[in-house]
């Protein structure tokens, strides 16, 4: 369990909040609204797609299982979980399990347009539920094959959905994106913030 104090920011934590999420891009997008909140990572795998499930009822089932198997543990905080996938065409995509894996994703995906989508589930002490669902088009540029390559060989694109970091290096394969950019980074950021005031675990700062 990480305990993350937050920085002064816009909004402060009004009830307990745990983030269901190890991922560093979570936890840097809320402290960086000055909010006070823990890390609890789900201890459970992550399930997989079923066939013929779309990516948004895929992404709210493994996001639920992740604030559920946490909101368990924390009974007395709100929960976050989220989950982020990549969608070329009807196929979802989540994090490479090796390089050639992860050559073989962004091959397919320069060139072309995708979404990004991520689903998002709020447990609150005494059981509300809140889940939201955010989609955003991405589309890449053609690429050399070596410039990929060596993309690949940073290792950045190893724990990435689809392997690629929008916000990182993997920012030079992205033409232009159509709705959410922090949807792409990993959590839709506004409309998180909109069912956190709206369950009460979130106020704005004082002045």
């Amino acid at each position: 369990m990480q305990d993350t104090p937050g920085a002064p920011g816009v909004f402060e934590a009004a009830r307990p909040l745990v983030l269901a999420s190890g991922s560093p891009r979570r936890s840097e997008m809320l402290a960086g609204l000055g909010l006070r909140f823990e890390v609890l990572p789900c201890p459970e795998p992550e399930p997989v797609p079923l066939p013929g499930e779309t990516a948004e009822v895929y992404a709210l089932r493994a996001s639920r299982a992740k604030a559920v198997a946490v909101a368990a543990l924390r009974p007395d905080a709100v929960v976050l979980g989220a989950d982020t996938v990549v969608v070329l065409g009807e196929e979802i995509m989540g994090k490479p399990a090796d390089p050639d894996e992860a050559m073989l994703m962004l091959t397919r995906l320069v060139g072309a347009t995708h979404r990004v989508v991520s689903g998002c589930v709020l447990v609150q002490p005494g059981g509300g539920v809140t889940e939201f669902a955010v989609s955003t088009e991405v589309t890449m540029g053609p690429q050399p094959l070596g410039a990929i390559m060596a993309y690949v060989a940073t290792g950045e694109p190893m724990d990435k959905a689809g392997a690629y970091a929008i916000q990182g290096r993997g920012g030079f394969l992205v033409e232009r994106i159509h709705g959410s950019y922090t949807n792409v980074v990993g959590l839709p950021l506004a409309e998180t913030v909109d069912a956190l005031l709206a369950c009460g675990a979130v106020a704005p700062a004082p002045l």
